[in-house]
């Protein structure tokens, strides 16, 4: 029986209040496509506990997860080997149950994980200070264009061609509630990132410029060149790193002039599954911290004189006035960068110049033998770990065959970009250090008889 503690009266009464006609009223927002018009045809009204089970298990099956078959998946999301320790150290109970501390120097275990996980952040992006993390890399990157638009007191922001489609789509969402001028350019598929289309664009009014480093197609920007050319105009630059192992090999966006840098740490003790949970990223230069979003934990001494931790900052809307807030994000992911943390510690700064450098004599290894396949070739002048693979017929129909061979091969552009002319003969494929010599050798083959019309 469901539970409705309001009465009719009481919801006429707050629909009064608020100005509204009826319930309805209140998803004008929502498309009307996405909203129900009735029971979701083919779900029954009731089931029992087992029944229900029976059926959600056989839908499980039908997954195919990233470890059981050869895996070459990325586009924001990867698969890396996360150390059994990650996993038994965050489920300690005082990890586990730890939520965001609104009492916080209570917590001194927890602001201590949070200080040591935005020392690493700081250290990784080459920014001088980095907050105790967001809701994942999209939602970092729109409020890195916020901070930037009151930095600047500037409206608009220019999003390169090579920022992953899907930060982009929540930038624009986003943007409608703000007004802001949102300039989207579009991928092109050539070896190197156009960093002279992002150029022409900044213009007196430009608050920001976002590059994506490696970009979504796996090229690597000229930062330096975009970060000075923002900087003659006053704008600043943001940079989206979702692929954060690649730092161990490319120098570090701070270090070549970026103003904030954001990301998606998932790559890094997080793990993929099926969608989530996932883990913001996010640096900026000191100068810029009291705009930054999100909470900030320091180091102090207590009146004892021992060392001690304190939440410095914390300007989100439930602990100071809602207008001066400088964001609305409510938590910070904080079991997810305590993963993150433990598994970059167990690392160390010279495990992860290792791993990055195993990961891209992967992706050479996968890249050499995929050009070997007539009809196929690489896009990319450069790359880490991930690139851009054409081919001769529409990349879609080619992921479907890959999959019902068995092996998930990458994710094609259409899909990224499903009305973008041009891009659908590209294959984004994705190799980490969990990526085995039988598992290229067998996607070369299943690829290239799919190519040569062989049915499986």
């Amino acid at each position: 029986m469901r539970y409705l503690p309001l009465t009719s009266s009481d919801r006429a009464a707050m629909l009064e209040t608020i100005g509204v006609a009826g319930v309805d009223d209140l998803f004008v927002d929502v498309p009307a496509a996405a909203r129900l018009s009735g029971p979701i045809e083919g779900l029954p009204p009731h089931a029992s506990e087992m029944a229900v089970e029976r059926h959600m298990t056989a839908l499980a099956a039908k997954n195919l997860s990233a470890g059981s078959v050869p895996f070459f998946l990325g586009a924001g999301a990867y698969r890396h080997h996360v150390p059994a320790s990650v996993d038994h150290l965050i489920q300690r109970g005082e990890f586990l149950t730890a939520y965001t501390p609104y009492q916080p120097e209570i917590a001194q275990g927890t602001l201590q994980v949070l200080f040591e996980f935005q020392t690493q952040v700081a250290r990784l992006f080459g920014t001088d200070i980095a907050n105790a993390s967001m809701y994942d890399g999209s939602t970092a990157c729109w409020e890195a264009i916020l901070m930037a638009a009151r930095i600047t007191r500037r409206g608009r922001t220019v999003l390169s061609g090579g920022l992953h489609p899907h930060y982009g789509e929540v930038v624009r969402t986003m943007a409608k509630f703000t007004q802001d001028d949102i300039v989207s350019l579009a991928p092109e598929l050539v070896a190197d990132p156009d960093d002279a289309a992002v150029i022409t664009q900044i213009d007196a009014d430009t608050s920001s410029v976002v590059v994506q480093y490696p970009d979504v197609l796996g090229r690597i920007p000229d930062l330096a060149a975009i970060a000075d050319a923002a900087h003659a105009k006053g704008a600043l630059l943001v940079v989206v790193v979702t692929e954060p192992v690649a730092l161990g090999m490319i120098e570090a966006p701070g270090v070549l002039g970026a103003d904030i840098v954001v990301g998606e740490g998932q790559s890094l003790g997080v793990g993929l599954q099926f969608g989530g949970p996932y883990l913001g990223l996010f640096g900026c230069r000191e100068k810029f911290v009291r705009q930054m979003p999100g909470r900030l934990c320091g180091q102090t001494v207590d009146a004892a004189g021992k060392r001690g931790f304190v939440l410095t900052l914390s300007t989100r809307e439930q602990h100071i006035r809602r207008e001066k807030a400088t964001s609305n994000i409510c938590t910070n992911s904080g079991l997810c960068a305590l993963a993150f943390s433990i598994h970059l510690t167990l690392l160390g700064g010279e495990g992860v110049a290792r791993l990055a450098g195993l990961n891209h004599e992967k992706a050479q290894m996968t890249f050499d033998r995929l050009a070997r396949i007539p009809g196929v070739s690489l896009l990319n002048a450069a790359y880490f770990n991930e690139a851009t693979v054409l081919l001769p017929r529409d990349a879609r129909e080619v992921v479907r065959d890959l999959a019902d061979r068995g092996i998930l091969g990458g994710v094609s552009l259409g899909r990224l970009f499903p009305v973008a002319d041009g891009l659908h003969n590209g294959l984004l494929v994705a190799v980490t250090e969990t990526t085995t010599d039988d598992d290229i050798e067998a996607f070369a083959v299943a690829l290239e008889a799919i190519l040569a019309g062989e049915t499986a």
